[in-house]
């Protein structure tokens, strides 16, 4: 293998790795004990991408794909269902087809609001039917990422529901609001992460109830 095809070439690497005359520590992972690695790997990606440094996202994301071959791998491994990385890029691959229709299959579509609406219906026709908002954003998202996630997409599926009155101004402002914020909640000994949680735990309670609300009007 050369290191002109980087994709096969990183495989070959992860195979030797991972191999019986491999790395001992290597072998012995699984898909929980590298779930720390896979979190420090894409917050250094958003760091370096921060930051503007082309020269550190190109290694940082390099950092996260072996966290991709590395999982896949182990995948590869299962002796009962083994699924390869070419599995895993395929699925991908397939799936961003059926949510791009207007680009795979023709479609003609009146702009990007249309766009985004396609891809809401085949995500849903994806996962079975409808899913709460609520358990579709991830739970191990930090709090601030996870709160914007579910104001996002309450918007997007029409609730209403109601948050509390937030600082106005510009995003700087916001910024140094919510520093502000935190260091209030050191000063009197809060935790700010753990009070975000539980602002978030009422924020998923009103929105499951607004669902209730809006399917049980649907269906009368």
């Amino acid at each position: 293998m050369t290191t002109s095809d980087g994709l096969g070439y990183l495989r070959e690497t992860m195979a030797i790795l991972r191999g019986e005359n491999g790395c001992e520590w290597d072998r012995e992972q699984d898909h929980q004990s590298l779930v720390p690695f896979l979190v420090e790997e894409t917050a250094e990606l958003v760091d370096a991408i921060d930051r503007g440094n082309r020269a550190e996202v190109v290694e940082e994301l390099g950092d996260v794909l072996y966290q991709v071959f590395f999982h896949a791998d182990i995948l590869a491994s299962d002796e009962n269902t083994p699924v390869t990385i070419d599995d895993v890029a395929r699925k991908t691959a397939e799936k961003m087809r059926s949510r791009h229709p207007h680009v795979f299959a023709g479609l003609e579509v009146s702009g990007v609001e249309e766009i985004r609406q396609n891809w809401v219906a085949a995500k849903k026709a994806e996962k079975g039917g409808e899913k709460s908002v609520v358990d579709q954003v991830p739970r191990s998202l930090h709090p601030i990422a996870r709160a914007q996630a579910l104001l996002k997409r309450s918007a997007r599926h029409g609730l209403a529901v109601s948050t509390p009155g937030a600082p106005g101004g510009s995003g700087v402002d916001i910024g140094d609001a919510i520093l502000g914020l935190v260091a209030t909640a050191e000063a009197q000994g809060i935790d700010a992460d753990t009070a975000l949680r539980r602002a978030i735990s009422k924020l998923e309670g009103a929105i499951v109830s607004e669902e209730t609300t809006s399917n049980g009007e649907k269906n009368e």
